[in-house]
């Protein structure tokens, strides 16, 4: 266990932002469910625009890779294209 008041304190930080980050990171992957589920093209779109908001956060973040975020930003996009 650590002794130093500031390691204590960092111990404490790190705890609530990877709370925080495991919260955004699955209402974000809920939120694609709920858009990859819909059939119906106007709410596919407004949820798109939720979604790709969400993707950008958590990649300007760290909390995923830009990468992975560019690529299910292009999926999504695609398959609400098709609708």
């Amino acid at each position: 266990m650590a002794n130093h008041k500031s390691a204590l304190k960092r111990i404490r930080s790190n705890e609530a932002k990877r709370l925080r980050n495991r919260y955004q990171s699955k209402t974000t992957r809920t939120f694609i469910k709920r858009l990859r589920g819909t059939s119906d093209k106007n709410e596919a779109q407004e949820l798109l625009k939720k979604v790709i908001g969400m993707l950008d956060k958590l990649a300007k973040k760290n909390i995923i890779h830009k990468n992975k975020a560019a690529n299910n930003k292009s999926k999504l996009t695609k398959m609400v294209n098709s609708l």
